[in-house]
């Protein structure tokens, strides 16, 4: 960790967390990528991993019209979505919690810290995915899709709403996400943000405030809160 990072910790007085989803607490990359690989497949398309970058984090809108476009689909976006929407569901059963997400989310509950969950997806598909998780709807101070606020991210709308609803000052705010849009996004809103990211969003840690390998890294007294039990 940088003397800058340390210095970042010090100034924060973190009272709560906003955490992104898909990417972040749950790998449902890993299965959608197979759904998308086999869809594009039946168009005689061939999944080019290097066009995926750009699309993390972004709308489903955004990432249909972003596909179409790269694949030269004979679709309009909005058919895309209509077509490959109950293949993806079909697979978000199967989509693991990614290393340390449980222990994050049993951790701030335990220890009465309020902690939303605000993803670019659509409420109904957030609440799908997670529904497979236990307990995971239950322990969530608040859950926000981007169909709840006027603009998803990059707009800091989703997480200042997030906030607003916990009752927090943005800047009280510890956000954790994957994507360079998300952590682009939490730094529009004022707030602090760790980053994890994914292999092709490299250059979301030089904006983050501190970049993650897992989040079985994430070291919350650095942030003000109670350190993990399994600490020693």
């Amino acid at each position: 960790m940088t003397i800058t990072e340390l210095n970042n910790h010090e100034n924060a007085h973190i009272s709560a967390l906003i955490l992104d989803l898909d990417g972040t607490l749950l790998d449902t990359e890993y299965v959608t990528r197979s759904v998308l690989r086999e869809f594009l497949a039946s168009y005689g398309k061939v999944l080019i991993t290097d066009k995926e970058h750009g699309r993390v984090g972004r709308t489903q809108k955004e990432s249909a019209i972003a596909i179409v476009n790269n694949y030269e689909l004979p679709l309009t976006p909005d058919q895309f979505i209509a077509e490959i929407t109950p293949l993806y569901r079909a697979k978000w059963k199967d989509a693991k919690p990614l290393p340390g997400a449980n222990r994050l989310i049993q951790h701030l509950h335990k220890h009465q810290i309020p902690f939303a969950l605000a993803s670019n997806s659509l409420r109904e598909y957030i609440d799908a995915k997670i529904s497979h998780q236990k307990g995971w709807k239950e322990l969530f101070s608040v859950i926000l899709g981007s169909d709840q606020v006027l603009s998803g991210k990059p707009s800091p709308d989703l997480f200042l709403e997030a906030a607003k609803r916990m009752s927090v000052d943005p800047i009280n705010c510890l956000v954790i996400e994957d994507s360079l849009i998300g952590v682009k996004t939490a730094k529009a809103a004022g707030m602090k943000v760790v980053v994890v990211p994914s292999k092709s969003e490299a250059d979301a840690a030089a904006l983050a405030d501190s970049s993650l390998h897992s989040l079985m890294e994430f070291r919350p007294e650095l942030w003000g809160l109670p350190s993990f039990d399994d600490c020693t």
